[in-house]
């Protein structure tokens, strides 16, 4: 009796392992919208700023497998991979919209604009789902 289901698991793995040239992780284009509010010593809102910044962004498909096993307590053994950065850069963008708390657009040198750091992924690579390590 044990050696039928050993064929039908040998079958199945090795269609399993044939559609493994299906990844598509990219590093893409993005925009996106930040709002960004600064408050002073005593909490209170001072300034609020916003813009839409351009930056890139992880999207797309890796391959992942799931295929019987008789070690693993659900009966399959699941490999997940993900689409996500590999390096991220860091940069120093300028939102040019800023506001005081009644909603008046400053015109003040210094108050006008605020600088932010962001970081954003420069390579995206499929990686197992969960490992953080890296």
């Amino acid at each position: 009796m044990e050696i039928v289901p050993l064929a039908v698991v040998l079958i199945f793995v090795g269609v399993v392992k044939s559609h493994n040239n299906d990844e598509a992780c990219e590093t893409l284009p993005s925009e996106i919208h930040i709002i960004k509010e600064e408050f002073d010593e005593l909490g209170r809102l001072s300034r609020t700023c916003n813009g839409d910044i351009a930056v890139n962004k992880c999207e797309g498909a890796c391959t992942s497998q799931v295929q019987p096993s008789v070690i693993t307590p659900t009966g399959f053994l699941k490999e997940c991979y993900c689409c996500r950065e590999s390096f991220l850069r860091e940069r120093i963008v300028t939102l040019t919209h800023c506001y005081d708390p009644d909603g008046v657009r400053l015109e003040k040198e210094g108050v006008a604009t605020m600088d932010i750091k962001l970081k954003e992924p420069s390579d995206c690579k499929c990686f197992k789902c969960g490992d953080y390590s890296r």
